[in-house]
């Protein structure tokens, strides 16, 4: 459908942040997806259980409303390094990924990222609509079936084979930043047998980098823990060994030019749990390091009952009080 002609809103917010990271710098992030609607069942997603899986493709909403809401946020002026294209689920179920990209690239030249689980990489539909994205940030948690189907806990018919041999097929095509992400687990995918495998695996993948990252944010199964620093250390360098490895440093959130301090800070609890400490970080920034009223808005911001504060690791999150029944 032409981006100028209109549809009615369908009243979901695409658009959230811009957030800080190592990896992407100022990332405004843009989901595409409704909630949950994901081809895995991940233990350690920080969104909860997939109660049913969803693997097939479409529009779940009108491509001109999303690129609206990019525009009106670069427009603003908010600081923004890059474009994240994610899904509260999996990003690559939205069909017409592709036409997003190419639309967002006529209005800046802000480069364009894509997070997803890759589990779609087998569809030449889906390898071809992620030409022409800046980065590519796919999951490879684990080197064997067994593992991959106990920690990514996939639909039916969606195999270790079919997820490694679609990462290897797009990384023949693509020749923009594949970055591929390892989420190491406690116990599961931080052993020594483990780490080699998932490293055989992506010698065939061959990635531009490794991001390693750590499961801090609250899981929806009890086993999903940190590694031990160790195990920490000894998985940076078996992976090494098959490409550069980031460990992304935890970021912040950019406040300051919110103009409904609210609505941001439900848009971003709504996609993943928000450590308070975070938060009041953000909070200080804005206001100028004034704690006082940093503390103060971090009070009124609970009392809208939007939030419920969940304890990981001895580290406080916010969570959405929806979430939080479902989870």
């Amino acid at each position: 459908m032409p981006f100028d002609q209109k549809r009615e809103h369908t009243g979901k917010r695409h658009v959230y942040g811009p957030v800080s990271s190592r990896r992407l710098g100022q990332s405004l992030g843009v989901d595409l997806v409704p909630m949950k609607s994901c081809t895995w069942n991940c233990i350690y997603c920080q969104l909860g259980r997939t109660k049913n899986y969803v693997t097939e493709r479409r529009e779940f909403f009108p491509q001109e409303e999303i690129l609206g809401e990019i525009v009106a946020v670069l427009e603003s002026g908010v600081p923004v390094d890059w474009i994240t294209l994610v899904g509260s689920g999996e990003t690559m179920l939205y069909k017409g990924v592709d036409a997003l990209i190419a639309e967002v690239k006529k209005h800046t030249a802000i480069p364009v990222a894509v997070i997803t689980n890759g589990s779609l990489f087998h569809l030449r539909e889906v390898r071809d609509e992620l030409l022409d994205a800046d980065a590519v940030l796919p999951s490879f948690n684990a080197g064997s079936p067994a593992l991959f189907e106990l920690i990514d806990r996939p639909a039916p018919g969606f195999t270790y084979e079919r997820h490694l041999n679609g990462l290897v097929q797009f990384r023949k095509e693509y020749k923009g930043k594949l970055w591929v992400e390892v989420m190491l687990i406690k116990g599961l995918n931080d052993t020594e047998e483990a780490l080699c495998d998932i490293a055989e695996a992506l010698w065939l993948v061959a990635p531009d980098m490794v991001h390693l990252v750590l499961p801090t944010r609250p899981a929806p199964e009890q086993q999903v823990a940190v590694p031990d620093t160790d195990r920490i250390e000894r998985a940076f360098e078996v992976l090494s060994s098959v490409a550069m490895v980031m460990h992304p440093v935890k970021g912040s959130m950019a406040l300051e030019g919110a103009e409904d301090l609210l609505a941001a800070v439900s848009a971003i609890v709504s996609r993943h749990p928000l450590q308070e400490r975070e938060l009041l970080d953000a909070l200080l920034s804005r206001f100028s390091g004034d704690r006082s009223a940093a503390s103060g808005a971090l009070d009124d911001l609970f009392a809208s009952g939007r939030f419920e504060r969940h304890t990981q690791a001895g580290e406080v999150y916010w969570i959405s009080r929806q979430q939080g029944r479902q989870s």
